[in-house]
């Protein structure tokens, strides 16, 4: 039976950025909010790690959970040396307020299963 993944020393993960936006032709009537959010991932541990995928988990303000799990992160399976850091930028669409926070999973040099949390953030709506 395989391990879980282990957490490493000196790889984190943290939201650089967070912007709101409201309404336009593409966001659906009842989802009118958008929330643009920018992670880095750090490697300060002494190994490689290669990053496969992510899971999210999203609460909604009525209680609802989303979750949102897949292999790769944005299309990409960063590999970071130690000193090296990867960043990016996606979105989720609400109604309502949320909280969001997940983890990436990988694997290190030596074929350990790794991951790093993501601490949670607010999508809160803006207050008139």
């Amino acid at each position: 039976m395989p391990s879980s993944p282990q957490e490493v020393q000196g790889l984190t993960a943290h939201l650089d950025q967070l912007c709101h936006h409201f309404g336009g032709p593409n966001l659906p009537p009842g989802k009118p909010h958008a929330f643009v959010y920018y992670i880095t991932i750090s490697n300060a541990s002494d190994r490689v790690v290669t990053l496969l995928g992510r899971k999210w988990v999203i609460v909604h303000a009525d209680g609802t959970h989303l979750v949102v799990e897949g292999e790769r992160i944005v299309g990409e399976t960063p590999r970071l040396a130690p000193g090296e850091s990867f960043s990016y930028n996606s979105y989720h669409v609400t109604g309502q307020d949320a909280v969001a926070h997940g983890c990436f999973f990988g694997v290190d040099e030596h074929g350990t299963g790794i991951q790093v949390q993501l601490p949670p953030f607010a999508l809160q709506l803006p207050r008139d």
